[in-house]
């Protein structure tokens, strides 16, 4: 199979040196990258800025804002069977930009957003027979939220989190997720590393994949 996989944050700059962001890692997107390498698969890796090492066998293709990984996405998802969205894009950058350093004495004290395009929603026209897997990171009604979000994105995988619980937030090596899809019971894993959470993942994509001819 050809694998898609988004990673990392999104910044969005209101000046040179000025953005806003998230807590993302990009650990969760850069292991299940590499555990579909390792398994045989080709893959491409969509990253906001993150610090880690590019996983072995992956191609990466490395963007900073929401707009720049739309575009990214959007010229490689004709190429792929799978798409795993698990970076964390924002979902607003401010309205405007500035092409030098906002002064302190100079800055409004309220900075003008406009939303972000929703990466999953613009690529549905062209899901086709491909498998789209997202994800939640939420910090309660775990499961309500990730099942609204699962039908409303026309996704058929979900690997939701709350990231209020140890060791399932945010900058950890381990994650506490639940799999859902559209097709078979909530899956409820334990604390995990996320590799191992990666390859059981890839797995249940891998079984959602039309049989060969």
């Amino acid at each position: 199979m050809k694998f898609l996989v988004t990673a990392g944050p999104t910044r969005e700059f209101f000046d040179p040196v000025r953005f806003l962001s998230n807590r993302s890692s990009g650990r969760m997107g850069y292991a299940v990258a590499a555990a579909a390498a390792a398994r045989g698969h080709e893959v491409v890796l969509i990253s906001g800025p993150v610090a880690l090492a590019p996983p072995p066998a992956v191609r990466v293709v490395n963007v900073v804002s929401a707009l720049d990984m739309l575009a990214a996405v959007e010229d490689e998802i004709e190429k792929c069977d799978a798409l795993v969205m698990c970076a964390a894009v924002a979902d607003w950058r401010p309205k405007v930009f500035s092409e030098s350093k906002l002064k302190k004495r100079d800055m409004a004290a309220r900075i003008e957003l406009v939303p972000n395009p929703d990466i999953l929603s613009a690529l549905r026209p062209r899901k086709g027979n491909r498998i789209f897997a997202g994800f939640a990171a939420e910090t309660g009604n775990l499961l309500e939220e990730a099942q609204g979000k699962l039908l409303r994105k026309g996704l058929d995988i979900i690997v939701a989190n709350d990231v209020t619980q140890p060791g399932a937030g945010f900058e950890t090596d381990t994650n506490i997720v639940t799999i859902l899809s559209t097709d078979a019971e909530p899956e409820h894993l334990p604390l995990m590393g996320k590799d191992a959470v990666a390859v059981r993942i890839i797995e249940r994509i891998e079984r959602k994949a039309p049989a060969a001819p």
